[in-house]
């Protein structure tokens, strides 16, 4: 888990949002994005070392790249968020922070980012 939200605020300033919708998509199956803590880092270890109790490497799985793990993992945390942008900033909880979840790699990915303007 890669905390991404750094890289989504400067997403947000670019793109010269003030009020707003800010969405978050990872358009890959065996990676996700999520909303999480990002003050304490066991969190994420914690996260991770659940998701590995309840999905296991391996286990009777039938799809023949051998990451069916990854597929689960990345459908339980899903693809996508969205975040209120008021006066230019994103507007999470004082814990909170956007993470990239990867499930199978190292990969090369692709983190998509869109903002919708609320005057529109």
């Amino acid at each position: 888990m890669i905390d991404i939200t750094d890289r989504v605020r400067t997403a947000v300033t670019e793109a010269g949002l003030r009020d707003g919708i800010c969405l978050v998509f990872v358009p890959h199956t065996t990676a996700g994005v999520t909303i999480n803590e990002n003050a304490d880092p066991s969190v994420v270890r914690d996260v991770l070392t659940a998701l590995s109790a309840l999905v296991p490497a391996s286990g009777c799985y039938t799809h023949s790249e051998g990451n069916s793990d990854a597929h689960i993992k990345a459908s339980m945390m899903g693809f996508s968020v969205e975040l209120i942008v008021e006066n230019g900033e994103l507007q999470l909880g004082t814990w909170q922070g956007v993470y990239f979840c990867e499930f199978d790699g190292p990969r090369s990915r692709q983190v998509w980012v869109r903002t919708v303007n609320s005057d529109q």
